[in-house]
């Protein structure tokens, strides 16, 4: 049994007093741009604050409309608004949990024509300039700064975070990389930190001193001309004296080029600055970025590096996270796995977020947690990945009888190569969670067992569900039987036949992934110390950004090149918040990139190719094929004939596009449909 001590020792912020150490933190949802923004938002915090969460933090609201991250964003700027708020606060308080709204201003983050920031410098990560603010804009922000918060506590809030972190307004304003003003807004660090100090005054002096005010502050901001460790204690000891009751310890800005909250980064891998804000102040300080298990979340008060742990994206995962660990069935917690694919890369292309892991995060309302099924039914499903196994779980919850048919020793399908990947173990942890899902419900597993049509017809099912994936794409190439010749899969089952000179047909997702496990260099160090010298993170905080001056990139033993067929830009496909992540991690190991060519055959010269109107042979010991998927659907022409539905999921329903989180997505779609089905 894992202790739980100081997670549910109660804690007082302020006027309140919570019954454990564990905060839903903010998360961009999309669901403010919805047709039905304040009831979808109330059922999304109900399930949480349900789910035994003591403090939930709202996403970004803005206090005026230059702060909007985006066009059509929620405001709280006026009477007439409070009522949408409070459907939400008052949903959330018959939960029995206390909620605080965040007040967010996205300064030069904006995505629209009217952002505003303390100098006119554009972000990298941006094509707008900002336009540089007046004296009385600075003061017209904080008093609308003041208002938002006065306007919360009457919508029923129990409080406010404040926002300056990330490269974010307020943070905007203490960083020299961004504040180059001359008057008494800029210059020195207490001309820098004059704004969000004075915001917080105001704020108290109109909500009085029974309203949390909770301020997320840049820690290790992990970009050129960012503030240290010692300027950000000074910071922290600034805002308790101006009135502060939390602090949220913010980590890295939007724009620099080191992972914070991605697979790879180990998990509570800045807990150590977080102790270091902890050191200097009073209040509470709370710790935040992968911290995803309760063991980790455990560990970090214990070894008093925080006094509460701000969890996000985990209460996408799993909205009972904090009851399962109270009621010590950590087991059964849904872990969330860091891929951001369905999260940040959905809000980033406007869609509404959701969890790769969890597709009923944020769609409560399309999909209730009770889906007890009309009409019972017995049924087949074929194949044991990720389509497979969401849609066994979700249907055998909703009264199903389910039996799981898996042609190999083990569940997972490509799961069980994804996990491979180095930065990508966290697979591992949803494996566990479908196996104990899977036994508590009592899915009926054959493994080992390639079933045929007799079989299904000779079960006498209602319904058979084909979710039995992909198989590499075969290539139509001269001399794929050549002893150097691997797909992706057998290289993933037999990494002892890689050799030292590899060449990877195929950029895709799956090419990336196999550059980065054919290039990985194991080693035994402490994960967060290997991570921080991989990325040039000073462990002690001190530099200027937390940024060592310079790198030492370890390159791979293996020299790998990484082709595609098409011309321009590699990894398109790649995920946008994680993307950057990879291409900088190969960019680092020496592989080599090369693109608008095309293959002609494979010998034991090499791989012969066309490029740029040039024949040549590309040198190899191995040639890893990682050229695409398609379907596994030998049994799809003798299904019809059974006298059964069939439905097919994931990848031997559409191949193209296809992901794990689109897979699990399909299945507990299908369930769900089939439960109101008579």
């Amino acid at each position: 049994m894992s202790s739980t001590k100081h997670l549910f020792t109660p804690i007082k912020i302020g006027h309140l007093t919570l019954p454990n150490r564990i905060i839903m933190g903010s998360m961009h949802t999309g669901l403010d741009h919805s047709d039905d923004p304040f009831n979808r938002l109330a059922a999304f915090y109900k399930e949480r604050a349900e789910g035994g969460v003591s403090l939930i933090v709202t996403g970004g609201i803005s206090p005026n409309k230059a702060g909007c991250l985006s066009p059509g964003a929620l405001m709280l700027t006026e009477q007439n608004q409070k009522s949408g708020y409070k459907i939400i606060t008052d949903t959330v308080h018959n939960a029995g949990s206390h909620i605080l709204l965040q007040i967010l201003h996205a300064g030069r983050y904006a995505t629209h024509d009217g952002l505003v920031a303390p100098s006119p410098i554009r972000a990298p990560i941006s094509p707008l300039v900002p336009k540089e603010m007046s004296e009385i804009g600075i003061l017209q922000t904080i008093e609308d700064f003041a208002n938002c918060a006065d306007l919360a506590k009457q919508s029923g809030f129990d409080g406010v975070e404040l926002l300056g972190s990330e490269g974010y307004f307020l943070n905007e304003f203490t960083a020299p990389r961004t504040n180059h003003r001359s008057d008494t807004w800029g210059g020195s660090f207490d001309n820098r930190s004059r704004l969000p100090l004075e915001a917080v005054r105001a704020i108290r002096q109109k909500v009085g001193n029974d309203f949390v005010i909770q301020y997320r502050m840049s820690v290790l901001e992990l970009v050129g001309d960012g503030w240290n460790i010692d300027d950000a204690q000074q910071f922290a000891v600034a805002l308790e004296s101006a009135g502060v009751d939390i602090i949220n310890t913010g980590i890295g800005w939007h724009e620099a080029t080191v992972p914070t909250i991605a697979m790879q980064v180990p998990r509570g891998a800045f807990a150590w600055a977080t102790a270091k804000i902890k050191q200097v102040v009073n209040i509470p300080v709370a710790a935040a970025n992968r911290i995803n298990k309760v063991e980790v979340a455990e560990k970090i008060l214990a070894d008093n590096e925080a006094d509460m742990v701000y969890l996000s994206r985990p209460f996408l995962a799993d909205a009972n996270f904090v009851n399962k660990a109270k009621q010590q069935q950590l087991d059964e917690i849904n872990i969330c796995i860091a891929c951001n694919q369905s999260c940040l890369d959905h809000i980033f292309v406007g869609k509404t977020a959701s969890c790769l892991v969890n597709p009923r995060a944020c769609h409560e309302t399309l999909y209730p947690a009770n889906n007890t099924a009309i009409k019972p039914k017995k049924i087949a499903v074929i194949g044991a990945g990720a389509a497979g196994l969401s849609f066994s779980i979700e249907a055998a919850k909703a009264g199903h009888n389910i039996t799981l048919f898996e042609e190999k020793p083990s569940i997972g399908g490509q799961m069980l190569y994804a996990r491979q990947v180095p930065g990508k173990e966290e697979f591992d942890e949803l494996l566990r969670y479908f196996q104990v899902m899977i036994n508590k419900y009592g899915v009926s597993v054959q493994l080992n067992c390639t079933v045929d049509a007799t079989q299904l017809k000779e079960g006498g099912y209602d319904t058979i569900v084909l979710s039995s994936g992909v198989k590499p794409r075969q290539l139509k190439l001269p001399g794929i039987n050549h002893p150097s010749f691997m797909t992706y899969q057998d290289a993933f089952n037999h990494p002892e036949k890689i050799g030292q000179q590899v060449l990877i047909i195929g950029a895709g997702g799956i090419g990336y992934d196999m550059a980065e496990f054919v290039t990985h260099n194991a080693t035994n160090k402490d994960p967060i110390q290997e991570f921080n010298e991989n990325w040039g993170i000073d462990p002690e905080g001190k530099s200027p950004g937390a940024l060592l001056p310079t790198r030492s990139p370890v390159k791979s033993a293996r020299h790998v090149t990484l082709l595609q067929r098409k011309p321009g830009k590699f990894g398109r496909s790649l995920g946008k918040t994680t993307g950057w992540i990879h291409q900088a991690e190969l960019h680092k190991r020496g592989v080599k990139l090369l693109g608008d060519l095309s293959y002609i055959k494979i010998d034991d010269d090499g791989l012969h190719i066309q490029h740029e109107d040039e024949i040549m042979v590309l040198p190899a010991d191995t040639i890893i094929s990682c050229a695409g998927q398609e379907p596994r659907d030998e049994l799809v022409n003798n299904l019809g004939t059974l006298g059964a539905d069939v439905f097919h999921i994931g990848g031997v329903k559409e191949v193209k596009e296809l992901d794990a989180a689109q897979a699990i997505r399909d299945g507990v779609k299908l369930a769900y449909k089939l439960s109101q089905s008579v």
